[in-house]
């Protein structure tokens, strides 16, 4: 695959940590100089060299990039949704990079439509243009929204006159993204980073017409294991304010007709006590895992919010974990997850008892959740549903009658019929007798019989879930006989709480182990050729990769890793890198000893050994603030240094973007197109 081309060296200069009497050599150390000369050149010889070795697939990828623009609409819109006079909607028009950003009045139907934000040409001349949509004021005059301009989530808020078309001179520098209005539209409150660690600390309040230097903190976080996030509440007439940890939140309240007065506390914070607030009439509805792992329901009065005064609305169905809920004038809908399977349930609050109306779906993997439903008075519960053969579909259904409506469903361009597809589910017995569940989707036909190849996805940290939904862009690999599968393993929330803390600090092995275990009895059941298994894995999912591949080189033939968190124990113990202190409740603190052998038997560096590596492309994003561009560096220079096979390992970094790759949609197909085209040729797939 690479020829006669010879990977760059990176240069050693000594380097040594000593932590607990440990000694570790770390020569690449020097790679995370941002500003030494050095280290420029070392990643454009990087890059030089990972695009010489997959130049001869340049056509390749420019099919497979046609493919998948060919199956994505390119004009399409987001279905409407309302919000007191308007309908708010999205649209991308042919050969535009960002869609422009629309609104029309709901009554009359027909009513001209207003344009929003032209994000196209906002982004004209910007190498990386990422948009937080931002927020209407409550009179529909004005909007605010933030821009980050390279990557690294530190943002720039703007102001704009939606009727007259023109920017406020208004303008912030250096903001997280999160912003909620007063019910005067006259101030505008945001959340800043601390310019260190880049965590979300405070809360400012900002006054139209007068500058940013003027603005008035309102809150600010001083534990540096907490973040900080403002937002409104759906009735309009709160600003929360939720300063949150891994296993720890508080949520504040302001008055959203008051917004020059001090934010009070709702329930003081405690070690173990998750909860989230929503406001509703005379009371508020919290879910929280007070007293319940799985998370419950319970409500309180708006004049006594301590967890003392809440009561549980319902009882929770055994063995069903609370994900999210929403309220309605006499309603409530929650989101539930049983045996790794979603759940939509209606109930009435007049009677939270009685047995809930549920929402079937009926393959045996998919994803649904609820939508946007911005008004408490209506009767049609807004919710979305997908699998990974079924497009994203988006239904309402009337709470008191049952009636279901399709509003949208994703279009497929290039005559895409789900029956093409299969979409399983299947169990994988771990190691420890532990039933993790993968879900599945290969072209219908495709026979099981061992020979085809099989991409297998994994993530499992932080509670997040790894969601089965559908993807035009895999179409091409499916085309081609590829199974792709995600590995639910543990360290997710797919089956509840007990799942996720299964899967961290000194459990963290057990993610690993599940990916291994899903691998090789796929590979047993005949859903992909042993010589045929590639992996995949961004993050977090990159750092599983990372640990799996050291366990057990020899099991996948190629891999992709995006933005891979591999140098975890020196990350973790550097406080000056953004997000270390609030991640150690995530992998351990590694001041303790403990904590520190678990992390440094599993770092993906600093257990790189003399083995054949599988074909590795690595992806790095220069102004990555989350996984520092370094981490995949240091990992690409061990594994050429240590590693004993031929294979190549390719580092690509995007010098102008940062955790989320490319901003631009067609950037990310090619992206996408890059990868693949990695794949296919490190399995001698022709074509």
């Amino acid at each position: 695959m690479s020829g006669v081309l010879r990977p760059p060296v990176a240069p050693k200069r000594p380097h040594t940590h000593r932590e607990h009497g440990v000694e570790r050599d770390d020569p690449y150390q020097w790679l995370r100089e941002r500003d030494d000369p050095a280290v420029a050149a070392h990643l454009e010889a990087e890059n030089a060299y990972a695009d010489a070795v997959m130049a001869p697939d340049a056509a390749l990828r420019e099919r497979l990039f046609e493919e998948i623009k060919g199956r994505i609409r390119q004009d399409d819109e987001t279905y409407p949704v309302r919000w007191k006079r308007f309908l708010y909607y999205e649209r991308y028009e042919e050969g535009a990079e960002y869609p422009r950003h629309w609104r029309r009045p709901a009554e009359p139907d027909g009513a001209a439509e207003e344009l929003m934000l032209d994000v196209p040409a906002l982004a004209a001349g910007h190498e990386y243009f990422d948009l937080e949509a931002g927020d209407v004021s409550p009179d529909e005059r004005l909007l605010a929204y933030s821009v980050d301009l390279t990557g690294d989530r530190v943002e720039t808020l703007f102001i704009k006159d939606l009727e007259s078309g023109e920017a406020l001179p208004d303008r912030v520098d250096e903001v997280d993204g999160g912003h909620a209005w007063s019910a005067c539209s006259r101030f505008l409150f945001y959340t800043k980073h601390d310019p260190e660690t880049l965590r979300s600390f405070q809360v400012w309040r900002h006054e139209l017409g007068t500058p940013a230097d003027r603005d008035a903190l309102v809150f600010e976080e001083g534990d540096e294991t907490f973040e900080v996030s403002v937002a409104a509440s759906k009735s309009g007439e709160l600003i929360f304010i939720t300063s949150s940890q891994t296993l720890s939140d508080e949520v504040w309240l302001l008055r959203a007709d008051a917004p020059l007065s001090e934010p009070h506390r709702f329930a003081p914070r405690r070690r173990g006590l998750e909860y989230e607030v929503e406001h509703h009439g005379d009371g508020f509805y919290i879910r929280t895992n007070l007293g319940a792992p799985e998370f419950r329901l319970m409500r309180t009065p708006v004049g006594a919010t301590g967890e003392a005064h809440w009561e549980e609305v319902f009882a929770m169905p055994e063995g069903a974990f609370l994900v999210d809920f929403e309220l309605f004038d006499g309603f409530l809908v929650t989101s539930e997850r049983e045996r790794g399977l979603d759940r939509l349930r209606v109930r009435r609050l007049a009677d939270p008892g009685a047995a809930p109306v549920e929402i079937a779906f009926d393959e045996p993997a998919y994803s649904a959740w609820i939508g946007d439903n911005l008004h408490f008075e209506s009767r049609w519960l807004r919710y979305g549903y997908s699998s990974p053969s079924t497009p994203d579909t988006l239904y309402e259904q009337h709470l008191e009658t049952g009636e279901r409506r399709l509003l949208k469903q994703l279009p497929v361009p290039g005559g895409y019929d789900p029956a093409d597809y299969v979409t399983e589910r299947v169990e994988v017995a771990a190691r420890d007798g532990a039933r993790v569940p993968v879900s599945l989707v290969y072209r219908r036909g495709r026979p099981r019989d061992g020979g085809g190849a099989l991409l297998l996805e994994g993530y499992g940290a932080y509670g997040i879930s790894s969601h089965a939904t559908f993807s035009a862009e895999r179409l091409p690999l499916l085309d081609r006989g590829f199974c792709w599968a995600i590995a639910h393993v543990r360290g997710g929330q797919e089956l509840g709480r007990a799942w996720y803390e299964a899967g961290r600090q000194r459990d963290k092995r057990n993610t690993f182990n599940d990916f291994i275990d899903c691998a090789e009895q796929l590979a047993s059941e005949g859903y992909g050729a042993r010589e045929k298994l590639c992996a995949t894995g961004g993050s977090a999912g990159g750092l599983l990769l990372g640990a799996v591949l050291n366990e057990r080189p020899d099991l996948f033939a190629a891999a992709v890793a995006h933005v891979p968190f591999v140098d975890v124990v020196t990350t973790m113990l550097d406080d000056s890198i953004p997000l270390t202190a609030g991640e150690f409740d995530e992998w351990g603190d590694p001041s303790e000893r403990e904590a520190f052998d678990t992390m440094l038997g599993y770092s993906p560096y600093d257990n790189v050994r003399a083995a054949d590596y599988p074909a590795l492309l690595v992806v790095a994003g220069f102004h990555d603030s989350q996984v520092q561009y370094w981490e995949p560096a240091k990992w690409v220079a061990r594994l050429r240094e240590r590693g004993t096979g031929a294979r190549p390992i390719l580092l690509k970094t995007e010098m102008d973007s940062g955790h989320g790759g490319a901003s631009g949609r067609h950037d990310g197909y090619r992206e996408t197109a890059r990868d693949y085209a990695f794949l296919l040729r490190a399995l001698g797939v022709k074509g």
